[in-house]
Parts: structure tokens; C-alpha cells; sequence
């Protein structure tokens, strides 16, 4: 199984900031991507809804013979990974755990900010799952709908985009926060901007770069890293095809994503 490649599921193409993490941090690894850019976005729809989406996602990836699969979309991590976890042997890893991980390996942070998707906020997983871990936390979640959509348009550094981010991360400031968790696969393309913004003691912890060492330790761990010496490769499979979803893919893997196939999923 080391020479398989990786299964990554998105709802859309924000997941190939994992990818890319995945890529610097374990070159050799061969990857199967699948973004699910028909039905975008996971965030907007019913829990059941979500469930069954990454049921059928998982579903593609296992029958592309994937060791291993990283759920690269926090909305589908915070409602599917539980039942995921119950119907499939294969390793399958979400990008909350490792964010938590990673906001607590600094034993002075205790006043934590969130920031994500409307759905990621409501599933309160963030907030749950880092009260469980350390008593005492301050916790406080925004949902940032906006940041997607400007993403995607591809201003990162537009004065808008600076307005919009002041208005959601002011509340936080104003409450103190010293971390601030990124909770959208989009956002690491907002941290340049995020530096500027934010006083320069607060500590950034993103989805894609925790979700890789993650990834890392359990492929050790499960003996399952690729053996070979030599750059792995990328596979794209995206249930609609566009040129916006093209140019997309390149802006978040910063390089060409070479020829991407069409997905069909199904029960």
C-alpha cells in the first residue's frame, strides 16, 4: 500500500491549500484530488446533506485504490468524520483535530479566535472540541462568509478584502485573542494580508499546514509513507468542469494543476 497515492476531498478547489502543504512536506507522495465543485459549497447545505456528499467523495477515492484519505473541507469534517470513521477501514483524517493540536501545543494560549464558514461556526466542532481538550479557554467564532467569494475572485490584496477582514477580525482584537485559527482550506492565501491586520502577537494556526503534519505523523505511524525517492504526483478530478475552477486550481496550488478529470460520483 506505500505506493498508492493519497485521497484528498474538498467541496470545491480551497483544498488544494492542503495539498500544496501535503506536497512540501511529503514530496514523494503520490495524490488523488477530488473536489466536489458541482455541488459547492458543503457550508450552505443540511448536515444529512453533507454526510451523504462525503460519504460519496470517500466512496470515489477508495475506488481509485487511495491508502488513506484527508477530508480537506472543514464543514464536512466537523458533521461526516464521525460516521466516515465507522463505514471505512482506510485511514481517513479531517482538519479539525490537527488545528486544535496545534492551537494547544502552546501552553499559553487561552484566548482563541475562529474563523470560517457560516456552517463550520454553527457546528460549534472548533469550539467543542477545544473545550474538551483544555478547560478555561476564552473561545470566540466568526463566521467570515464573505472570504470565500473574494478568494476565489482572486483579491487577496484588494482594498476591499482588507475592509471586509478588519470587520470581522475587530471583534476578536477587541476581545484580546493571542490565536487566531484559520477554519476555511481558503484562508492561508489571506495571511500576508492577516499579518498586517492583526497585532504581531497573535499566533496564526491554518488548516492545510497542521492538516499535513498531521498527515505525516499517521502515515509514519501507520507505515504507510511512500518508500520511493521521487516527486509524487497529482491527480484532479473535479465534478464540474470550468475555466474559472482551472484558473482556480492554479491560483491555489501556485502552479499549473496540469489536466484535470471530470468526476462522476453516486450512491
Amino acid at each position: 500500500m506505500n505506493s498508492a497515492p493519497l485521497g484528498i476531498f474538498d467541496s470545491g478547489v480551497g483544498g488544494l491549500t492542503v495539498v500544496r502543504a501535503v506536497q512540501e512536506l511529503l514530496p514523494s507522495e503520490d495524490i488523488l484530488y477530488l473536489g466536489d465543485t458541482a455541488r459547492l459549497p458543503y457550508g450552505s447545505k443540511s448536515p444529512e446533506t453533507i454526510r451523504q456528499f462525503a460519504d460519496e467523495d470517500v466512496r470515489f477515492l477508495i475506488s481509485k485504490g487511495v491508502k488513506a484519505v484527508v477530508v480537506a473541507c472543514n464543514t464536512a469534517t466537523a458533521h461526516a468524520l464521525p460516521q466516515l470513521h465507522q463505514q471505512y477501514r482506510v485511514p481517513i483524517i479531517g482538519v479539525i483535530q490537527p488545528g486544535v493540536e496545534a492551537v494547544l501545543e502552546d501552553a499559553g494560549a487561552a484566548r482563541i479566535g475562529i474563523i470560517a464558514t457560516r456552517g463550520t461556526i454553527r457546528s460549534h466542532a472548533y469550539q467543542h472540541a477545544l473545550a474538551q481538550k483544555r478547560t478555561g479557554l476564552l473561545i470566540h467564532g466568526q463566521a467570515a462568509p464573505l472570504l470565500v467569494p473574494l478568494v476565489e475572485e482572486n483579491w487577496i490584496g484588494h482594498p476591499a478584502t482588507r475592509e471586509v477582514l478588519k470587520t470581522y477580525l475587530n471583534p476578536l482584537i477587541d476581545r484580546g485573542i493571542d490565536t487566531l485559527m484559520l477554519a476555511c482550506t481558503h484562508y492561508p492565501l489571506l495571511i500576508p494580508v492577516l499579518k498586517d491586520l492583526l497585532p504581531g502577537d497573535v499566533r496564526l494556526v491554518d488548516s492545510a499546514t497542521t492538516c499535513a503534519e498531521h498527515l505525516k505523523r499517521e502515515l509514519t505511524r501507520l507505515e504507510l509513507l511512500a518508500s520511493r525517492e521521487r516527486e509524487g504526483t497529482l491527480e484532479l478530478h473535479l465534478t464540474d468542469l470550468s475555466e474559472q475552477f482551472e484558473d482556480l486550481a492554479r491560483q491555489f496550488l501556485k502552479k499549473s494543476p496540469g489536466r484535470i478529470h471530470r468526476a462522476v460520483l453516486g450512491p
